[in-house]
């Protein structure tokens, strides 16, 4: 398995574990951003040159997208944002 895909299942795998520790918000919130991962990393698996630098840059992109369509509210939207990097960093992305 590629750097990059173990990278995306171990994000994942983090989103899914709110399930067992999180609360109600804390749900709303992965699962938000759990949907963007999905639709943003599946495309990206299959590029040679993928990496997490770059799906940062593509999450970030789908995220002011659909801020930008008044999806969430603004605290919402910095939780998403806090959760996002959090798990970056996680993976120890250095921008």
């Amino acid at each position: 398995m590629a750097a990059f895909e173990a990278h995306v299942l171990a994000i994942e795998a983090d989103l899914d574990g709110v399930v067992d520790t999180g609360t109600d918000d804390d749900l709303f919130i992965a699962s938000y951003l759990q949907g963007h991962v999905a639709v943003v990393a599946k495309p990206m698996e299959v590029q040679p040159d993928a990496n997490l630098i770059k799906l940062d840059q593509a999450i970030m992109r789908s995220l002011e997208e659909a801020f930008d369509n008044n999806e969430l509210d603004v605290v919402d939207q910095e939780k998403v944002i806090a959760l996002w990097q959090s798990l970056l960093s996680k993976r120890q992305l250095n921008k």
